[in-house]
């Protein structure tokens, strides 16, 4: 009964969603206020009924209803609870209704604003949200249904369907197959949500920016109004992004934080896109300036959400995250072609109203030069866009699919991203409309000059990559024009008020917190520049089979091999530990436990490194094989990944900073 009762509530879920976008899409066209104000109620409904659903899926899966063809693939009686909950989202049916409710949470929010002086507005936020539900809740309905149950007919024949087929008995498998192991990690609570969250936070600024084109206001008076639901979505797909590379490292075992996976890719576009907005508004804001440019970034971010959730769930590429093969994938592409073709002709339309109110008078201002920061962010997403999609366009035009490696992607986008760092060093100083070079340069002498500090000293400490040493040079210009402009900042509100330095920057920071938030975040952009120098320059690695007492080395570290364990866990687990000693520079430094887990339910594995970290350096050991007790042989693959510390404490300045900015002000 309870399955029947959650597969109803979606069915009802779809129906409103449907209603709103068609009442408040002819409420809109007709000014008929009644009309929209049933359908902004009618997406209030929505949320409440999704969320029972889930509940109902939640109570199916804790409870080990195997019946449920949903259930039975993606949970087991060995899991533990909190496992079973983040199963939610571990299937394709399941991650598609937990979209379908994140984008009911933010559609109950935005619909739950004062809208007195932007009621016109109101049909059109109201038509987008609800038409993105009403497609994922269809998929979820009629093609992916969570719901569905094993049946067996009088021949034995197993059936998946939603309702009992005549003559069929309702079959219960004793225990289900599990979750994928390699989703089976305390990361996965936080990473698909944030990175889900970070997706559905962008269709709002989507939905205002349609509602600009529909109506005609076409000043920044929309921009301001998304400003902080864009601000939401890019802390969320950056908080996404930022676990997914650590569960990377800790759970794939090559020793990496990304591999250029497609589906890294797909959730990197809609990030890359969506920080180029976040610039570039805030010309339109102060100049009145990049509004066609605005429009543009905000429907592609948007439309980049929806293929980047296309390419996860299509099966189309081969992906560590991807789900198999699947119906949904047609129906996504169509669904990605109607709001592209929708939204563009909406542009096209009202081009000539989004015209700027000012020119760029200078090539050296700040304008300019964030014009030049949104180019390069696109130049990068165009690599992207063109690397995981080639291997689509050879297979349709060749019959072959050809894959593009991740030597590709680095070599491509290093020239770009190191021009984005030179950026993040000369825009601050540099002025407002009018500016010149002697200008910019009599400002820009004393940080280039100090900022070879740190070039020199990796040349005393025998760097001699060129690309090292130029990134730690771009690093500390960013990071010293930064405390430049805070110190200069703070420095400025201390003559004006009096108060002392820790106040002054607490105060400063509150009263303008998009901005120091900003420079807080370029300051975690750099840390992360330094961990990705050490990993991607410099990472080291050996190999070699072992037994007890045999050692390796790399990078003045020595791994001796003690001894190997194999032991049944009893969460379902077959576990091989080894245990290694390790030493640096001949003086112990303690020991490394790399294991590999074997599921029964899943009848998969999952390796676990060893890892020891400093901030100068991780040591990460890989158990790859091993051959029975009885030989008492092991392989490992050991690595030295110098500086990747500094990768996750800059991920955490980055979010920090975001933090800030997103930070509501309370209003006097």
């Amino acid at each position: 009964m309870i399955v029947q009762l959650g597969y109803g509530i979606l069915i009802i879920a779809l129906a409103l969603s449907l209603y709103a976008a068609v009442a408040s899409f002819y409420g809109g066209l007709k000014k008929k206020a009644k009309l929209i104000e049933s359908a902004r109620l009618a997406m209030l409904l929505i949320f409440p009924l999704t969320t029972l659903a889930i509940l109902v899926l939640l109570y199916l899966i804790v409870t080990g209803d195997y019946s449920v063809s949903y259930v039975y693939s993606v949970s087991s009686s060995a899991m533990p609870v909190y496992l079973k909950l983040t199963a939610l989202w571990g299937g394709q049916a399941g991650s598609l209704l937990f979209w379908a409710w994140l984008m009911s949470i933010f559609a109950f929010a935005v619909s739950l604003r004062n809208w007195k002086r932007d009621r016109e507005f109101l049909p059109w936020v109201t038509f987008v949200p609800t038409l993105t539900l009403a497609f994922f809740l269809s998929m979820v309905v009629f093609v992916e249904n969570p719901f569905v149950r094993f049946w067996a007919d009088s021949l034995g024949q197993i059936h998946e369907t939603m309702f009992q087929p005549l003559g069929a008995d309702l079959v219960l498998p004793p225990d289900g197959r599990g979750l994928n192991p390699l989703l089976r990690h305390p990361g996965m609570v936080f990473h698909p949500p944030a990175l889900y969250l970070g997706f559905v936070s962008f269709v709002i600024p989507f939905a205002f920016a349609v509602a600009a084109l529909v109506t005609g206001r076409t000043d920044d008076r929309w921009i301001r109004l998304t400003r902080r639901w864009t601000l939401v979505a890019w802390l969320f797909l950056s908080i996404g992004l930022v676990l997914g590379m650590r569960w990377a490292y800790d759970v794939l075992g090559w020793g990496g934080y990304w591999g250029w996976d497609p589906v890294e890719i797909a959730a990197l576009m809609p990030w890359l896109s969506g920080t180029a907005l976040l610039h570039s508004v805030m010309i339109q804001e102060k100049r009145g300036m990049f509004k066609q440019w605005n429009m543009i970034l905000t429907i592609l971010t948007y439309d980049l959400v929806i293929y980047g959730t296309f390419l996860t769930r299509s099966g189309v590429l081969s992906s560590v995250h991807a789900f198999a093969q699947s119906a949904v994938g047609p129906l996504f592409f169509g669904f990605i072609f109607l709001t592209l073709a929708a939204s563009v002709g909406l542009l096209i339309y009202r081009w000539k109203d989004l015209k700027s109110e000012a020119s760029l008078h200078s090539i050296f201002s700040r304008e300019s030069l964030f014009l030049v920061n949104n180019l390069l962010f696109m130049g990068i997403l165009v690599v992207c866009f063109w690397g995981v999609n080639f291997p689509l366009f050879s297979e349709l035009v060749s019959g072959q699919k050809v894959t593009v490696g991740p030597p590709f992607y680095e070599r491509a986008t290093g020239p770009l991203w190191a021009a984005l760092f030179l950026l993040m060093g000369v825009a601050p100083l540099t002025g407002w409309t009018i500016a010149s070079a002697k200008n910019l340069a009599n400002t820009l002498w004393k940080p280039l000059i100090l900022s070879l500090i740190a070039p020199i000293a990796a040349l005393i400490l025998n760097v001699r990559s060129i690309p090292a040493l130029l990134g730690f040079w771009l690093i500390t210009l960013v990071v010293l024009v930064t405390l430049y402009e805070y110190g200069r900042g703070v420095h400025a509100r201390m003559r004006s008020t009096g108060e002392n330095f820790p106040v002054s920057i607490w105060n400063l920071t509150r009263k303008n917190r998009r901005r120091y938030g900003g420079y807080i975040s370029h300051i975690g952009v750099v840390l992360m520049g330094i961990g990705i120098i050490g990993i991607e320059l410099f990472q080291t690695e050996t190999q070699g089979t072992l037994t007890p007492g045999d050692q390796l080395k790399v990078a003045g570290y020595t791994v001796s091999y003690r001894e190997l364990a194999e032991f049944d866990a009893p969460d379902g687990r077959n576990v091989a530990r080894a245990v290694l000693d390790i030493s640096k520079n001949g003086q112990p430094i303690g020991q490394l436990y790399p294991r590999r887990d074997f599921f029964y339910d899943a009848q998969q594995t999952m390796t676990i490194p060893g890892v020891r970290s400093t901030m100068l350096d991780d040591l990460y050991v890989i158990l790859v094989d091993w051959q029975p007790i009885s030989t008492r042989m092991a392989t490992f693959k050991v690595y030295n990944n110098p500086l990747v510390n500094w990768l996750w404490t800059g991920s955490l300045v980055l979010i920090f900073g975001a933090l800030i900015a997103v930070w509501p002000r309370r209003e006097a």
